[in-house]
């Protein structure tokens, strides 16, 4: 059965996406590689219920109220995409997963093999920005 997570953009007002900075675990999949922050639904909750419980985990921000961005249907998995804008100081974040936040540019995050075939994503979010 494949698995569904949730993931989230969040975008600041320099057209800049944050990611994070994977373990570098080789436990882990995609060991030390860039990502979207996220995680897997648990059995007892929504896509969006998902989102803000990782969040809160992972950085301690709540993100109640985010917006849907897309959902994706990928080999491995179903994969709900929100969207939210933030003005985060990276280096003064709570990070309880992973090694580092980042703010990257469109080409900063094209340069970069991202976790998960996330560049298609941001792919497609950079592009809707232009409208």
């Amino acid at each position: 059965m494949r698995h569904v997570g949730t993931s989230i953009i969040f975008h600041n007002s320099r057209h800049e996406v944050m990611l994070v900075l994977r373990d570098d675990k080789p436990s882990i999949v995609c060991p030390n590689m860039w990502d979207l922050p996220g995680g897997h639904v648990e059995s007892d909750e929504t896509p969006a219920e998902c989102i803000v419980r990782e969040m809160l985990e992972e950085i301690e921000v709540n993100v109640e109220g985010c917006a849907l961005f897309k959902v994706y249907e990928f080999s491995d998995r179903t994969e709900h995409v929100f969207i939210k804008s933030a003005e985060f100081d990276v280096e003064s974040m709570v990070l309880h997963e992973g090694q580092m936040l980042r703010w990257f540019s469109r080409e900063e995050a094209e340069m970069t093999e991202l976790a998960y075939g996330f560049n298609e994503v941001l792919e497609e979010f950079f592009d809707s920005l232009k409208g």
